[in-house]
């Protein structure tokens, strides 16, 4: 009889843990729903001829992106150098969203014709920046061939319009980089930084946010200043 009850006990447990497997998958499975409705929806909205809907859409994706991001690169705070370079308690975060090209020229007209950045012409972007109330950025981004093999096709083709990535300015983008690899065991998508938009130093990090898929993480060295 004890023996018996001790095998009950025991399948009742590895049921209980299965089922709390289970409702846990399905609880993030949902939430991950939810937040694509909730960024596709936002991303229609940046086109609005309401200007209050395209600050709210575009409130909307920097607070999702920024989310992501938090959670990613949260064990990065625990190094003192390296929050020092990523402007410490208050970094400088643009999180981009890529679209189609036409979805790119709608919301560009809607916002009153940004300045198109300066991209190095071997790289497959075209890009924007939208600044917003409370000194939010975010960058609009699409692919020069949609067809092609550059990042933001690939990203495109992939997953459709969405966040492709997240931006933190950076003081020193190779020192950054030598950190996260040497102290976070972290592999940087470039041995070094390269050009970026506006003359600008970048490097990429693919970095796994807990409970979700993996964020691109980058890191942007602003160009440096002439006067």
């Amino acid at each position: 009889m004890t023996t018996m009850l001790i095998s009950v006990l025991v399948g009742s447990k590895k049921e209980d843990k299965a089922g709390t497997g289970e409702r846990v998958r399905h609880g993030l499975e949902k939430n991950a729903r939810d937040m694509k409705e909730a960024l596709q929806r936002a991303i229609d909205g940046m086109s609005s001829d309401n200007p209050e809907v395209r600050v709210v859409s575009a409130t909307e994706i920097y607070r999702l992106g920024r989310s992501l991001a938090d959670h990613a690169v949260f064990p990065w705070w625990s190094d003192r150098e390296l929050g020092e370079l990523l402007e410490g308690a208050s970094p400088v975060i643009t999180v981009g969203v890529a679209v189609t090209p036409d979805r790119f020229e709608q919301i560009r007209q809607a916002s009153g014709l940004p300045r198109l950045a300066d991209v190095p012409t071997d790289q497959d972007a075209r890009e924007y920046e939208l600044h917003l109330p409370g000194g939010l950025s975010v960058d609009v981004l699409t692919s020069k061939d949609p067809a092609g093999e550059g990042a933001i096709a690939k990203y495109l083709q992939k997953f459709g319009e969405g966040i492709q990535q997240v931006e933190y300015r950076c003081k020193n983008v190779n020192r950054a980089t030598e950190i996260l690899s040497s102290r976070f065991g972290l592999q940087p998508v470039y041995p070094v930084s390269r050009p970026g938009a506006d003359g600008t130093r970048v490097n990429f990090f693919l970095v796994l946010a807990p409970g979700a898929n993996k964020v691109l993480i980058e890191l942007c060295e602003p160009a440096q200043r002439l006067d």
